[in-house]
């Protein structure tokens, strides 16, 4: 006859068995668009490692960079929809979501390693939120060199703009170049050496981390160092897949992204100075932009900063005024 209860033999298989899945370790798999030679991706790797060493395995992360595994647009919703456990993206291709997540791409706003950390530290909790409300965890946010303008030939005049397709990764960039009166073109990171061979850009504003990472004296001539922004990426992990952790993983996974961060930073300070030597050492002319370009530069941006916060609601434009007062102080 069959019985409703279990045997104690069958209890005692039972709870082997849920003590066997609960110490079982996580593999996580994470997605970033940059290559290998990127210091993101460097400093994403490194987290890993971290991670791994100080869960003693308990936690590995598998880093498919260079887009091998989803494409930069779809990380976020891969994360979101738990096909993948976490990502790291340029923050700002999130613009759609919300304003917040462009702020650091405009002009005049953050034009040093110090101000553009002073603003994370004022938008993360906007960021934050935003991000648990999707199931997601920001883990840390590291900032690119200072964005500058790549050109076949020395940037002199405004009129250059005109008609010139420029390389432009973001929504908010597109707009930049569009009040230069040129003509952006979207294009990923791994895809700037075609873009150029091709002639479907002629210029780029980009860092000069990714103007030495992809070689850009094979296309270009001139960098204008511009300091235009300071952009970041952001590292975050599904909510789901960081509560299946223990308390003691979860505590090593988040200490290993501090730790990252601070890393990052300093890592993208170095970057920084080594690529502008590397750029001048083959070929490109670097330099600071004239007085025309300056003015330029700066009114498209207001044109940008007025557009933003015809977008922005209150909590992104107290966040960036909280900024604003901590730094004048």
């Amino acid at each position: 006859m069959r019985t409703r209860f279990a045997t104690p033999l069958l209890l005692a298989t039972a709870c082997s068995l849920a003590a066997a899945a609960t110490a079982q370790a996580a593999e996580w798999t994470m997605a970033t668009p940059y290559g290998d030679a990127s210091f993101h991706t460097q400093n994403t790797k490194q987290f890993a490692e971290d991670v791994a060493e100080a869960t003693d395995g308990e936690l590995t992360i598998t880093v498919h960079s260079g887009g091998s595994l989803v494409s930069h647009g779809e990380i976020k919703p891969s994360v979101r929809r738990g096909t993948i456990d976490a990502g790291e993206v340029f923050l700002s291709i999130l613009s759609n979501d919300d304003p917040i997540f462009e702020v650091d791409t405009l002009p005049g706003v953050a034009g040093s390693y110090d101000d553009a950390y002073a603003l994370w530290e004022a938008t993360k909790p906007m960021i934050t939120e935003l991000f648990a409300y999707e199931g997601l965890i920001p883990l840390y946010a590291v900032a690119w060199p200072a964005q500058g303008i790549y050109t076949a030939s020395p940037l002199t005049d405004p009129a250059q703009f005109e008609g010139l397709r420029v390389r432009a990764p973001n929504i908010n960039t597109q707009r930049y170049v569009n009040n230069l009166g040129g003509s952006p073109t979207e294009t990923e990171e791994s895809d700037i050496p075609t873009a150029f061979s091709t002639g479907r850009v002629d210029a780029m504003i980009t860092s000069s981390s990714t103007g030495n990472s992809m070689a850009a004296w094979d296309y270009v001539t001139d960098y204008t160092d511009a300091n235009l922004w300071l952009p970041k990426n952001i590292v975050f992990i599904s909510q789901r897949s960081f509560d299946r952790l223990d308390e003691t993983t979860q505590e090593a996974l988040m200490e290993a992204a501090a730790r990252a961060e601070e890393r990052g930073w300093q890592m993208s300070r170095d970057n920084n100075d080594a690529s502008l030597a590397a750029l001048q050492e083959n070929g490109i002319n670097v330099s600071e932009p004239n007085a025309e370009v300056s003015a330029a530069l700066q009114a498209a941006g207001d044109v940008l900063f007025a557009d933003w916060q015809s977008r922005a609601d209150d909590e992104a434009k107290t966040a960036l005024e909280t900024y604003r007062e901590q730094r004048s102080n």
